[in-house]
């Protein structure tokens, strides 16, 4: 069945922001009194889509309507405004102000991309790089935006590989990380994968500037099927990987890994109890820079792991239903998961039974 693509894409130009339900005047005033707050995308039981502003005590403070489901978040703290992806194939990502004293923006994937969920800033602001497909080359881009020009799509660079997914700005301000997840996909086939048999993920550093290849690392042959998806970089700037494994579910590899600059690829060893507890899914990773820690989750395996960045040993797992979202809170985490619960990072818990909260989370730091 073929996804319209072009229908959904008209409609978003058509529309613009005004599709997006305003937010109350008010909605401003419940972030305030607060060190940060927390965006992630939602699916409510009643089928509607959007993107959530929660506190830090895991209360819903307000949300912004979206028209399909969304995946993750990226901010920019010298706009103060954040965007939120699409989840792939999906074809638009939504500007927004997190305090709702702005009107959204959306944004439109151009004919022959679509996005796959991620995206950051340069360091000023002025520019907004997304993970995209050109899937009828089978190729992954970046596509380039231009900020201050209501995000007119300027340009692009390839991942030099296939179905990039996660991305990250390097602490030079220049180098983009890209986890090329190896997959390829292709929207008249909705989210099939259509090579698995031969696919091949990569880890890859990209000049944001020139779209040079910087460093490319592929993980070992026997390891074809182990997507690279998910990253984030620790206080050292080490980067950590999550994966998602598409071989036999009676395989059990590594699924964490640690990426540094000028060195191969490392997986983390685990406990065999951990590591099987993950039922080969890592579906979030996130870095605690003030604790020294990264929390990895995984909602097929209903698992919270989370790790010494300096020595790579586990510290703690927790057990929660579906849980995925997940992002730094003071010494600790913050989880979500599609069950509806918010869990704060002392351990209490909150709940939204009309809410399933999608995979990701963001800490957006209320700067003045």
């Amino acid at each position: 069945m073929r996804t319209p693509l072009v229908d959904r894409r008209d409609f978003l130009k058509a529309a613009g922001a005004g599709f997006i339900a305003a937010m109350a005047p008010s909605a401003w005033v419940k972030t305030l009194g607060t060190d940060a707050v927390f965006a992630t995308a939602f699916v409510k039981r009643d089928g509607s889509y959007g993107v959530a502003i929660l506190s830090e005590a895991g209360k819903l403070l307000h949300a912004i309507d979206l028209p399909d489901r969304g995946h993750d978040v990226t901010f920019d703290p010298v706009s103060k405004r954040s965007v939120v992806f699409a989840r792939q194939p999906g074809t638009f990502a939504v500007v927004f102000d997190h305090t709702g004293r702005a009107a959204p923006l959306t944004i439109a994937s151009i004919p022959g991309r679509h996005f796959f969920g991620h995206g950051v800033f340069s360091t000023d602001g002025a520019l907004l790089y997304a993970t995209e497909n050109d899937f009828d080359n089978a190729a992954g881009v970046v596509g380039v935006y231009d900020a201050r020009e209501k995000f007119k799509r300027i340009s692009e660079f390839p991942t030099y590989g296939m179905g990039p997914h996660e991305l990250l700005l390097l602490g030079d301000g220049r180098t983009i990380a890209v986890a090329n997840g190896g997959i390829e996909t292709h929207p008249d086939y909705g989210r099939a994968e259509l090579n698995i048999a031969t696919m091949k993920p990569s880890y890859v550093l990209v000049d944001r500037i020139t779209g040079d290849l910087v460093e490319k690392h592929e993980l070992p042959a026997a390891l074809h099927q182990l997507s690279i998806r998910h990253m984030d970089a620790d206080q050292s700037g080490t980067i950590w990987f999550g994966c998602q494994y598409r071989g036999p579910g009676t395989d059990h590899p590594l699924l964490v890994g640690r990426a540094a600059h000028g060195k191969e690829l490392q997986l983390l060893d685990m406990p065999r109890d951990v590591l099987s507890g993950f039922r080969n899914y890592i579906g979030s990773v996130a870095a605690n820079p003030a604790a020294g820690t990264v929390a990895v989750s995984s909602p097929e395996g209903n698992s919270l792991a989370v790790i010494d960045a300096a020595s790579g040993r586990i510290l703690a797992t927790s057990a929660l239903v579906e849980v995925c979202g997940v992002a730094p809170d003071g010494k600790s985490f913050m989880a979500t998961t599609g069950t509806g619960e918010i869990v704060e990072a002392g351990g209490a818990t909150r709940s939204e039974p009309d809410y399933v909260w999608d995979n990701h989370m963001l800490r957006i730091e209320q700067v003045a």
